[in-house]
């Protein structure tokens, strides 16, 4: 009997992992197959949530251990973003190449094992660079999961599907708090980033039998290598200069020199992407108004959801509250999420997204102008019941109007500059919220969570007024949007494929 030769039996391997597997036929064939789809995305959506809200929670407790100041601890929150932002788009184009499922499936496992190296980091440094690692894997994730749903889903239902995530995702925002402030209490913030293992284990498994394979793709062109460059240092630019300019001053010439860097990246990218024959980031398709709006009002959405988890635990921990009692405080926010969204989900298939859009983000606005206006228990709550409903009421509605505006076959691309900008959202939330916070309060360095509760009250008035006025702005915007008639969603939903 000849022996199998070691190169051809590890080249074997190799294909087989990097080919999408079918199925099993009693999956396919099943009339709820594109609910499986659905379940097994809210896994991810769980476990990327879960993990977001209990970072943002145990923030001042890493700073205070590994004796970080607020400006450096941000970027634990902060190269996780950065590194999303640079990288989503670009996995959703190889995504339509390759295929959703298998990147999405290996995303789990990219994705857990950075949550163990960023659970056995020694040093700040050490656990920023397991975030990088994080960070990829949740690209994979994220750039792929709407897109899965919008494929796999009966037009008449995609809101319905769209919503259900949404949910997800808010269970693993609510999860968060309570989870990450029990742990905190019990062994640190280290557990905190040990709970994704679980979850991995069961996304992967689910991820390999129940979702479909990839039918849609389309040719991966030539990769525009410079242009993930130029967009990292895009956004890195701008977050720089808030986090160095909360110790050095925002006139200080560093600071400043980081700003003008990025808005000079930021021009270089848009140019480079209107000559290159293979962009990273199709620009042309900004052009229809339901995909630019829709976008940018998704970005304002997410830097208010996580200026109010990065705000409220820093002003709570002034207070001399006890971390397990900031978590099911802050649990009250993602709950009304959990709770509006299937039901907005259900809603927009019937009237559309407009109304939904415009009143959650007012909603919001309200909700954020209450904890500004009134710090106590009950101000707080009120004010993170009513940003939960309308955050809530917004997400679904947005989603389902920028993937029912996608072109055919850019399905992966929309999904990834979905999730890019509300990673940048989620980025210019913790900075601007840190930066307006730090600031108005006069405190910096390791001890600013023990800050005089006077002054946290002031900063957490100054951050919230902020995001306040940019959620009344945009919800404005879209108001007036609505009454024009310029509705996201025209209910050519895309075909069908997977």
């Amino acid at each position: 009997m000849r022996s199998l030769d070691p190169q051809l039996a590890l080249a074997s391997v190799g294909r087989r992992l990097l080919r999408e597997p079918r199925r099993p036929v009693a999956v396919r064939s099943s009339p709820r197959a594109h609910w499986y789809v659905v379940g097994t995305v809210c896994i991810g959506a769980v476990m990327g949530q879960l993990d977001a809200s209990i970072v943002t929670l145990a923030l001042p407790s890493i700073g205070r251990d590994l004796h970080a100041s607020v400006g450096a601890v941000e970027w634990v929150a902060l190269s996780y973003l950065l590194v999303l932002v640079a990288t989503v788009a670009t996995v959703g184009r190889i995504a339509d190449a390759v295929g959703r499922k298998l990147l999405y499936v290996y995303g789990f496992g990219v994705f857990t094992a950075g949550s163990v190296l960023c659970g056995l980091a020694p040093t700040l440094p050490v656990l920023i660079a397991a975030r990088v690692l994080q960070a990829i894997g949740a690209a994979m994730l994220q750039a792929n999961s709407v897109a899965l749903i919008a494929e796999a889903m009966p037009p008449s239902l995609l809101g319905r599907g769209i919503g259900v995530q949404g949910g997800a995702q808010a269970l693993g925002l609510a999860l968060g708090p309570a989870v990450g402030g029990v742990l905190l209490a019990l062994g640190g913030w280290r557990l905190i980033f040990l709970v994704n293992l679980p979850a991995g284990a069961i996304g992967l498994a689910l991820g390999w039998f129940l979702l479909p394979r990839s039918r849609s793709c389309r040719e991966l062109g030539a990769a525009d290598r410079l242009g993930p460059v130029l967009l990292a240092l895009a956004v890195a630019g701008p977050l720089v200069y808030l986090s160095l300019g909360s110790r050095a001053g925002y006139a200080d010439g560093v600071p400043l020199a980081c700003l003008a860097a990025g808005v000079i990246c930021a021009l270089a990218f848009i140019r480079r992407e209107r000559r290159v024959a293979v962009p990273l980031i199709d620009l042309s398709i900004m052009r229809r108004p339901a995909l630019a709006v829709g976008l940018s009002s998704g970005l304002v959405s997410y830097m208010a959801l996580f200026g109010i988890l990065f705000a409220v635990p820093y002003y709570l921990s002034a207070q001399r509250v006890s971390e397990a009692w900031i978590g099911l405080q802050l649990a009250v926010l993602p709950v009304a999420i959990g709770v509006t969204a299937p039901i907005a989900g259900r809603l927009v298939d019937r009237i559309g997204d407009g109304a939904l859009t415009a009143g959650g983000l007012l909603l919001a606005a309200a909700g954020m102008f209450e904890i500004a206006l009134r710090h106590g228990t009950a101000g707080i709550l009120l004010g993170l019941a009513l940003a939960g409903v309308g955050l809530g009421a917004f997400t679904p509605a947005n989603n389902a109007g920028v993937m029912s505006a996608s072109p055919p076959g850019h399905a992966g691309v929309v999904s990834g500059l979905l999730n890019m900008t509300r990673g940048l959202g989620t980025a210019l939330g913790v900075a601007l919220t840190g930066a307006v916070f730090t600031a108005v309060a006069g405190i910096s360095g390791a001890n600013a969570a023990r800050a005089n509760a006077a002054a946290a009250g002031h900063g957490l008035t100054a951050a919230f007024g902020v995001l306040g006025v940019a959620a009344v702005l945009t919800g404005s915007a879209l108001v007036w949007r609505a009454r024009r008639g310029l509705q996201a969603i025209s209910y050519d939903a895309p075909a069908r494929t997977g």
